[in-house]
């Protein structure tokens, strides 16, 4: 009963989109194919294991060799938010006012922060970790080491949450234990977690897409035009045909809309998915935001937005029942052809019904990943294109509409319940295009419905669908209107805007500051995605003319806006891990899948070999040509009686008879085309090895290079001996023991995270960078002549600490300072935005940069001749090798330290944003110099400072220019050159290092002595030491500090023209990248 039921399912649809072998013709052919259908399934299920467990274990590099470390800047701050929600609970957390920072305005932290990832820790921490763990170990399973073990019983007494105090209380009466991780290690261990999690979201991303779970026109492959008016009926009369006879005579599913088979579980969908889950694993564009330690937004959002995009592309699947479609879709009354007959008139399918609450589940999980990361809109954005493209296409539905629908008021709703989200997706710019495409899709579904249930004319649809557009219009334009003066709608941040601005800038110096917000370079592709990079286009292409269906549509559309805002970002390369890996599985899995079916010489289908799709043989539908082909074969007959007779010989042949002409039937051709394909999958497999080998070794080499915390790195002393450089954390420990919990500290705001986070004192600004007339005030502070800068550090600070360890310390930041702070005080640099006379022209610092007191602090009693003033700061601590510097600010306005103290107020906006705060009065006279910097997300909308973004952009489209008119005015100040600094003849003397010792100290990027001497050697334009550096070492010369720069770097970024002459003569490479993907000539103009 069951399989006639089956049998009359399947035979609702046409027959040309199934092909159902029926009842096995032997026991001896269903052996063979359960046997081979067991075999993929176990390959395909092991391998997917061992890549989920090496996604793990690869991010675990950094914690097995320094440790449960929390890494970078941001990673701290989500730390202390997280520790500040586990001691204190959901509601106090929300309502969280912290004044410890940015003094001395403070911040909402509960309306600021995206807390998914705090959430998320915090509930593995007090509620899912102690219960699996004790059942681990009540199983005799092994536990990590670093875990604390209590008993259940008294733990249940102490729990807030009854449910929890109920599952302890039962635990204890088993004799469980309950087994508890510290939240620094649950922090440390979460992107690992994570990155495996989202390793299985992305392979079944590559399974939606890539199998056909029933028969519908919207899961049928082809190309991605089929459905478009017009065109797509000729690519189908041409297409057709030819996979057709592709199909026919090498035993392959070629794609075919009408001619492949049914079952969604293929060996090429298993295989797809298989070697997606390889290269997600350890894809070093994904595991840089993911390593061990990283506690960051981003290692949670992947897996958050991958889930998304799964369930959206599930959602477009369907049910799985019978057909959506006429056997022969025509051209409907407007020229798009029918895909929802199942829902005429106002009436709700099944299909429909399954895909609203695929829809609705996909909305849920985009509520996580609003609660996750801001990139949320991203990801809304994106599956709101997609849905837009597939109306433009030709292939809206009913099934669409339902699952976007269904989507955006789900997921919109609940996003809105975020407190740093609040009403922004009604009111944010950068929203409005998901809410159009959800208007415009009821529009059209209700024209279809209408038309579908009054038999509608083409002229009578038509004018349906304009009336309801214009009144569309008319309605929206007038809420629009009458919204806009009041400021309902919020701008475009700056971010955003540079992603779709000409230029790589965004005109922010702030933001235009920060390296990872620079365009991507050329190298940075094949750095991050290795193989990947080379093949993701030919998956593009396949995918797009052969395997486009409404859910693998999605592939086209992600990857096409992943490249480009990659491209325009370079921290966005993020978003290509994903979609680069479905692409080239995508490839090898279809690859593959073709060698096995050609070599079995059938379709090898996993759900008909375990009984989902068995019915009777006797009600086999058949696998006949497209019209083309028969009518081909007509003409060719000669006429229509010949082909009658024909047919009516044939129905009197038994029924199993094959023709025995047919070439496929042959036995020696058949054995001939086995072994072809199993010989071209032994030539694939010979091919492929060595790449796929190179990429693991790429990926682990990438995975260690990444793995290094900034906090804290390994380096080597000059006898070779190995040390443990950890002098930002005792700096910062020094800070905590050493002085009063209510004092201030002053740093550039990369280290207000782990200032707080660490020392637990109060700082300046932070990594948040909301309010840039702060950072400003604080940039003008640190660069402007000393006893200028100490007139305001006074006022704001007890202690400043400053980096001084060479590379990226804050001298090499100090002109980016300058930058930030003439955009709000004009008069430190007029007429120049870009601050050009803050600078070292010829490696040397100028006047400006001499007389500022970061200058001053950072070289003082290091360089001949600068000493700070004593009178003013007082060095209370260097760490020990010389990373961290921190002073005494001496006369400190205590009457502004208390005025601080009695007049701190919550002073936000309305949406909890942006706080003004109060300034103590001993700041008003330099705060009347400054100029509102019209930033568009924030208080200054209606500011216009077009003057200066015209001579900001052309200075640095033109650095050049600025550079000599920064040398006219400050010719006076640069001191004469030295009379060591003159041209020395470097050579090469004998035993030059191998290359492959060279390759070998390229790969370590490490910050130590050797790397701060030669930093400090291409600053001073030190030839003479250079040469002796060579003559000693020459190797040395190749090393690389951690953020992957070496000499080469420093002597473009200086503009060391004789030093870069003879780098290049001594062997050394000015072609590699640096860890943003900077090449040492990108430096030159910086």
């Amino acid at each position: 009963r069951r399989r006639k039921e089956r049998g009359r399912q399947l035979r609702s649809c046409h027959p040309s989109c199934f092909k159902i072998r029926g009842r096995m013709a032997s026991t001896a052919e269903w052996l063979l194919r359960g046997s081979l259908a067991i075999l993929v399934l176990a390959f395909c299920v092991g391998q997917c294991y061992q890549f989920v467990t090496r996604a793990y274990t690869i991010r675990l590099h950094a914690i097995n060799e320094y440790g449960y470390i929390i890494h970078e800047f941001d990673p701290w701050f989500n730390f202390r938010a997280a520790q500040y929600l586990h001691d204190n609970g959901w509601k106090a957390f929300v309502n969280w006012f912290d004044h410890k920072v940015w003094y001395p305005l403070g911040r909402p932290v509960g309306t600021t922060i995206y807390p998914g990832m705090q959430v998320i820790a915090v509930w593995l921490t007090k509620s899912w970790l102690p219960v699996w763990f004790g059942v681990k170990k009540y199983l005799g399973m092994s536990i990590p080491k670093n875990v604390l073990v209590k008993g259940a019983k008294r733990v249940s007494k102490s729990l807030s949450s009854p449910f929890m105090s109920m599952v302890a209380s039962s635990m204890s009466k088993v004799g469980m234990k309950w087994v508890e991780m510290s939240l620094n290690d649950v922090c440390c261990l979460i992107p690992a977690w994570f990155g495996a999690l989202t390793t299985v979201t992305t392979g079944l991303i590559a399974l939606e897409c890539s199998a056909r779970f029933h028969c519908g026109v919207g899961s049928q492959f082809g190309t991605i035009l089929d459905e478009f008016p017009l065109l797509g009926h000729y690519l189908r009369k041409v297409g057709d045909p030819i996979r057709y006879i592709l199909k026919k005579y090498s035993g392959l599913d070629a794609g075919g809309v009408r001619v492949s088979s049914s079952s969604a579980l293929q060996p090429a969908s298993l295989l797809s998915m298989t070697a997606t889950m390889f290269f997600m694993s350890t894809i070093p564009a994904h595991i840089m935001r993911s390593v061990g330690g990283g506690y960051d937004n981003e290692s949670v959002a992947v897996f958050a937005m991958t889930l998304v995009f799964y369930l959206w592309t599930r959602s477009l699947r369907g049910d799985g029942k019978g057909a959506d479609v006429d056997i022969n879709p025509n051209e409907d009354n407007v020229g798009y052809r029918i895909r929802q007959k199942e829902d005429v008139g106002f009436s709700l399918s099944t299909r429909t019904i399954t895909a609203a609450f695929w829809g609705a589940l996909t909305g849920v999980a985009y509520f996580n990943m609003a609660a996750a990361w801001g990139g949320y809109t991203f990801v809304i954005n994106l599956v709101g294109v997609h849905a837009a493209a597939l109306v433009i296409l030709g292939r809206h539905s009913s099934k669409l509409h339902a699952a976007y629908s269904a989507f955006y008021i789900a997921g919109t709703t609940l996003a809105t319940r975020v407190p740093v989200v609040g009403l922004t997706p009604i009111k944010s710019l950068e929203q409005m295009g998901p809410m159009l495409v959800f208007f415009v899709l009821q529009l059209l579904e209700y024209c279809e419905r209408v038309r579908t249930r009054d038999n509608l004319t083409r002229a009578q649809t038509l004018l349906l669908r304009i009336r309801l557009a214009a009144l569309f219009g008319v309605v929206g334009t007038a809420t629009v209107m009458s919204l806009y003066p009041s400021g309902h709608f919020g701008p475009i941040s700056a971010r955003v805007r540079g992603l779709f601005v000409p230029h790589t800038k965004t005109g922010n110096p702030l933001v235009d500051s920060v390296a990872e917000h620079q365009a991507a370079k050329e190298g940075t592709y094949e750095q991050y995605l290795g193989v990947v990079a080379k093949f993701a286009h030919i998956g593009l292409g396949m995918i797009a003319l052969a395997f486009t269906n409404d859910a693998s549509s999605f592939l086209v559309v992600y990857g096409l806006a992943a490249y480009y805002f990659s491209h325009k970002m370079v921290r966005l390369i993020l978003l290509t891990a994903p979609i680069g890996s479905i692409l080239v599985g995508m490839v090898i899995g279809r690859v593959l899948g073709f060698c096995v079916e050609g070599v079995c010489g059938f379709h090898l289908d996993i759900w008909e070999i375990f009984g989902t799709a068995i019915v009777d043989v006797n009600n086999e539908p058949k696998d006949e040509p497209p019209a083309e082909v028969k009518s081909k074969r007509a003409k060719s007959n000669g006429a229509k009686k010949t082909k009658e007779k024909s047919s009516e010989k044939e129905k009197g042949k038994p029924k199993n008879e094959q023709p025995k002409s047919s070439i496929v039937d042959n036995i020696a051709v058949n054995v001939l085309l086995r072994c072809a394909w199993a010989y071209l999958a032994y030539y694939l497999y010979t091919e492929a090895q060595p790449e796929m080998k190179g990429f693991g070794e790429f990926s682990d080499r990438m995975a260690v290079a990444m793995s290094h915390p900034t906090i804290l790195f390994k380096g080597n002393t000059r006898s070779g001996g190995e040390v443990l450089v950890d002098d930002y954390r005792e700096a910062y420990w020094w800070l905590r023991d050493n002085t009063p919990e209510d004092a201030r500290i002053m740093a550039w705001w990369d280290y207000g995270y782990q200032i707080t986070g660490i020392a637990n004192r109060t700082t300046i600004a932070d990594g948040n960078t909301w309010n840039h007339e702060h950072i400003a005030l604080l940039g003008r502070a640190l660069t402007s002549p000393l006893k200028e800068g100490h007139r305001i550090a006074r006022h704001l600070a007890d202690y400043v600490l400053l980096w001084t360890g060479g590379g990226g310390d804050d001298l090499a930041k100090s002109p980016h300072l300058a930058r930030i702070a003439n955009s709000v005080y004009r008069d430190m640099c007029p007429n120049d935005p870009t601050c050009s006379r803050f600078s070292m022209p010829g490696g040397r610092p100028s006047q400006m940069m001499r007389n500022s007191l970061l200058y001053r602090l950072h070289s003082h009693q290091l360089v001949e001749g600068v000493e700070a003033d004593k009178n003013r700061f007082k060095e209370v601590y260097r760490t020990k090798y010389g990373k961290v510097r921190i002073y005494k600010i001496l006369s400190v306005s205590k009457e502004s330290k208390e005025w601080v103290k009695k007049n701190k107020m919550q002073n936000c906006d309305a949406g909890g944003w942006f706080c003004p705060g109060n300034y103590p009065p001993g700041l008003q006279k330099v705060l009347k110099e400054k100029k509102d910097f019209a930033q568009l997300e924030d208080f200054n909308r209606g500011a216009s400072d077009e003057e200066y973004q015209k001579q900001y952009f052309e200075n640095l489209n033109d650095p050049a220019k600025a550079r000599r008119r920064a040398k006219k005015d400050t010719a006076k100040e640069v001191e004469p050159d030295r009379p060591d600094e003159r041209e020395v003849k470097i050579e090469a003397k004998p035993g030059r290092p191998t290359k492959e010792e060279i390759r070998d100290i390229n790969r370590k990027w490490v910050d130590n002595e050797i790397t701060n001497a030669l930093f400090d050697v291409v600053r001073s334009n030190d030839l003479n030491r250079l040469a002796l550096i060579a003559e000693a070492q020459e190797l040395l010369l190749h090393s690389r500090s951690k953020d992957g720069r070496g000499p080469m770097w420093w002597a473009h970024e200086f503009g060391r023209k004789d030093i870069i002459e003879a780098l290049k003569d001594l062997g050394v490479s000015d072609k590699l990248m640096d860890g943003d993907g900077i090449l040492p000539a990108d430096l030159a103009d910086d």
